[in-house]
C-alpha cells in the first residue's frame, strides 16, 4: 500500500486545481481543453473510488442470473476476466431466447439498468459548479 495522498486524493487535487486556477484564467478552446482535462481526472478518480463495490455488485447480479454462487474475486484482473465470461454467458442466454419471459427477464432488465446506472455515475460530470 502506498502512503498518502492516495491516487485518489492525487487526483481530486488535480482536478481543483484545473477548476479553481487554471479554467478561471483561461478563454476560449484552451478554456474548453483544461475543462475536458478536469472531467477527465475527475472520471478517472470516480472509477478509482467505486470500481471494486460496482464489479463486486455487478458479480453478485450476475451469479444470481447465472446461478453461480461462484465467490467474488479479490484480485481486480481476475474478477474482471469473470465479468467478462459471466456477461458472455448471458448475452449467449439472451441471444438464445431465454431472457424473453419473466421472471428471468425482469431480472435481467433490473441488472442492466443497474448497471448502467453505475457507469453512468463514473461517467457523469459532478452537478456542483
Amino acid at each position: 500500500m502506498n502512503d498518502a495522498p492516495s491516487a485518489e486524493e492525487l487526483l481530486r487535487a488535480v482536478e481543483r486545481f484545473l477548476e479553481r486556477d487554471v479554467v478561471p484564467r483561461l478563454e476560449g478552446v484552451p478554456k474548453f481543453h483544461a475543462r475536458v482535462a478536469a472531467n477527465v481526472v475527475a472520471m478517472v478518480a470516480r472509477e478509482i473510488e467505486t470500481a471494486d463495490a460496482h464489479e463486486q455488485g455487478e458479480w453478485r447480479r450476475l451469479g444470481a442470473l447465472l446461478e453461480s454462487d461462484a465467490p467474488c474475486p479479490p484480485d481486480r484482473g481476475v474478477r474482471r476476466a469473470g465479468l467478462l465470461e459471466r456477461n458472455d454467458e448471458l448475452a449467449r442466454r439472451i441471444r438464445a431466447g431465454l431472457a424473453g419471459a419473466d421472471p428471468w427477464r425482469a431480472e435481467v432488465l433490473a441488472h442492466l439498468g443497474r448497471t448502467v446506472d453505475d457507469k453512468l455515475a463514473v461517467a457523469r460530470p459532478p452537478r456542483e459548479r
